[in-house]
C-alpha cells in the first residue's frame, strides 16, 4: 500500500523536462526538514492507494511522463513496484529524490533527479553522494540554491565530482529569494555547464498554488 498525498495533471515545471505536460504522483513523508521546503504538506497528509489503483488514477490523464515526487519517494518500499509497473505499461518515468536516500535500487530507465542539498538547506550533512555512481546518462544532479554562498558551495563541489558531460546540472533558485538574474550573471561569469531553471509551475500560477 501506498500513501500519496495527491496526484495530479500539470506542466512539467522543473528539470530540463520543463514545459512538457506530466502527470504527477506526490508521495507522503519526507525525512529531511529544508529550510525552504514548498511541499511541508506532504509531510504527513495522504491516503492508501495500491498500486493498481495508482495507474489507474494514472491512466485517467492520458499522458505519457509521470514523475514519481514527494516528500521523498524512496521512504516507501512499495514505491518500486509502483515504478515497476508504470515501466512495463510503457510510462516514461521520472522520480525526483532528496538524495539522502540510496538510489541503487531504481531501474536505470527512470530519469532520476538527484538533489544535492546545499548549505542554505540546513540538510548539506545528510547528502549521499554515494548515489552519483548510480547515475545513468538521461539523469540529472540539482541543486537548490538560497544565496551566493550556495552557488560558490556548488561551483566548488562541481569541480571535485568531476560528474561526466551526459549528466545534466541544473541550478535553481529558491523562489522568491535569490533573483534569476543574479545567478545568471553568476554562471555566466564562471562559465559554468549547468542549466538555469526556475520553478515554471509558480511562475504560471503561484508560488502557493498546489495540485498544478
Amino acid at each position: 500500500m501506498l500513501k500519496i498525498n495527491e496526484i495530479y495533471a500539470s506542466i512539467q515545471g522543473e528539470s530540463s523536462h520543463t514545459g512538457l505536460p506530466c502527470i504527477f504522483i506526490r508521495l507522503t513523508g519526507c525525512n529531511l526538514r529544508c529550510t525552504w521546503c514548498d511541499t511541508a504538506y506532504a509531510f504527513h497528509k495522504g491516503d492508501d492507494f495500491t498500486v493498481e489503483e495508482t495507474i489507474q488514477k494514472v491512466e485517467s490523464f492520458s499522458l505519457p511522463l509521470v514523475e514519481i515526487t514527494g516528500g521523498e519517494p524512496l521512504m516507501q518500499e512499495e514505491v518500486y513496484p509502483l515504478i515497476d509497473k508504470l515501466l512495463e505499461t510503457g510510462y516514461r518515468v521520472m522520480l525526483e529524490t532528496g538524495g539522502a536516500l540510496p538510489i541503487d535500487k531504481v531501474p536505470e530507465k527512470v530519469i532520476k533527479i538527484l538533489d544535492i542539498k546545499c548549505p542554505g538547506s540546513g540538510e548539506d550533512k545528510k547528502n549521499h553522494l554515494e548515489n552519483l555512481k548510480f547515475l545513468a546518462p538521461h539523469d540529472e544532479v540539482k541543486f537548490v540554491l538560497l544565496d551566493r554562498a550556495d552557488y560558490e558551495w556548488s561551483r566548488d563541489l562541481l569541480k571535485k565530482l568531476d560528474l561526466p558531460s551526459s549528466i545534466q546540472i541544473l541550478f535553481s533558485p529558491v523562489f522568491d529569494k535569490l533573483d534569476l538574474k543574479d545567478l545568471s550573471e553568476w554562471i555566466l561569469e564562471d562559465r559554468l555547464s549547468v542549466r538555469l531553471q526556475t520553478q515554471l509551475h509558480k511562475v504560471i500560477w503561484n508560488k502557493n498554488a498546489t495540485g498544478v
